[in-house]
């Protein structure tokens, strides 16, 4: 059994707000400079509200000409992702539900609207809406509960996967 490379602490760059129409890449993506889920553009669209322009990349086909189901899940978890940030706070998924309307293009012009329907404590209740760039067609709606992070979030769960990786010996 292989264990991933331990990562670099968290950096300034990624423990920080953001500012509108400011790009955020997650760690995976921050060496290459580009968001490998095809995310070009992020910005806001009102109080809690925002857009995202993206297509689907090749790499990521999942049947003839149209995206794996799972990336669209992941392209939602990104772009919601960004609301926290946006909006003053830091967050992580805690729950992510989708629904696939129709088969999402791959290399197509698409848009994500999402917006904070309610927030209660450190939880926030986001909703998007997933289109093709064009006509506006529904190609799919995602629901998520984003939960607002402690500043050692992450610490912990290194912590966490350590006594996992000790108990595992």
């Amino acid at each position: 059994m292989s264990r991933a490379p331990p990562h670099p602490p968290l950096d300034a760059e990624a423990a920080r707000l953001l500012a509108p129409g400011e790009t955020m890449l997650c760690y995976a993506c921050r060496a290459g400079g580009v968001c490998r889920l095809g995310v070009d553009r992020v910005l806001p669209d009102g109080a809690r509200r925002l857009v995202a322009r993206l297509a689907c990349p090749e790499s990521h086909e999942g049947g003839p000409g149209v995206a794996h189901g799972g990336w669209t899940a992941a392209a939602f978890d990104e772009v919601l992702g960004y609301m926290g940030p946006l909006n003053g706070a830091l967050t992580v998924t805690g729950t992510l539900t989708v629904e696939f309307l129709r088969p999402v293009p791959i290399l197509r012009d698409l848009e994500v609207r999402a917006w904070v329907d309610r927030v209660e404590g450190r939880r926030w209740f986001l909703e998007a809406e997933m289109t093709l760039a064009a006509t506006g067609a529904r190609l799919g709606r995602a629901q998520a509960i984003f939960v607002e992070r402690r500043p050692d979030h992450f610490d912990r769960h290194h912590r966490w996967l350590e006594g996992q990786d000790a108990g595992s010996a």
